[in-house]
């Protein structure tokens, strides 16, 4: 898989290298120590995954993943980080970030990270992930077991490929149907579930054991 790297310490930059050239399956294509660079050079490489800290020179790493998938959306933004806010992890997850790993656990999960995201996962960090889908775990315990019953087979598909990071246009391709078909399964499993964020959504299909594979 193809993987960029962006930080702006060069001792961090060099370990993460050491740490992924150790792996066959990963080839580094590139890597950037600010974010106007990193995104520069990721639209241009097209990266299968971006490894992107949040604290970069010149545009943040929140920026560089709002800006990258609104321009390349098919990119898997892993976020390696220090912040262990959990507001970090719900913004990022909205703007359709798949992974956050803090740099503490790195040299034991970035690698699960990567062959995860890439694979079609999401990857949240575990001491972190209980803190960010709180809210929509409590709200699934209160749902009940059934509530996923109420969902169609389609309607189940399009909120998976959506809590995936797929835009419309995407998740319409996967499933040869038109945009709008795309956007009308999404409202309506939306209101059926009570949901309002893809955070919700990315909770709820965690703990359904939707988010396994892409």
């Amino acid at each position: 898989m193809r993987v960029f790297l962006a930080d702006d310490h060069p001792v961090v930059l060099a370990g993460i290298k050491a740490l992924l050239t150790a792996d066959p399956e990963i080839d580094i294509v590139g890597e950037a120590l600010d974010g106007p660079g990193a995104l520069r050079a990721a639209i241009e490489l097209r990266p299968d995954v971006m490894v992107l800290d949040l604290s970069m020179p010149g545009l943040s790493g929140m920026d560089v993943t709002r800006q990258l998938l609104a321009e390349f959306p098919a990119c898997k933004v892993l976020v390696l980080t220090v912040h262990e806010d959990r507001s970090y992890v719900r913004k990022l997850l909205e703007f359709g970030a798949v992974g956050y790993v803090l740099k503490r656990s790195a040299g034991e999960d970035l690698l699960r990270a990567i062959h995860a995201v890439a694979a079609g996962g999401i990857y949240l960090d575990p001491a972190i992930a209980g803190q960010a889908i709180d809210s929509s775990a409590n709200r699934q315990q209160d749902d009940g077991p059934g509530r996923a019953a109420d969902l169609s087979e389609r309607e189940v598909e399009v909120l998976r490929l959506t809590a995936l990071g797929h835009s419309n246009k995407a998740i319409a391709a996967v499933l040869r149907v038109g945009v709008k078909s795309v956007e009308t399964y999404k409202s309506r499993a939306m209101d059926k579930l009570g949901f309002h964020s893809r955070v919700e959504l990315v909770g709820y299909a965690l703990g359904h054991g939707w988010l396994a594979k892409g």
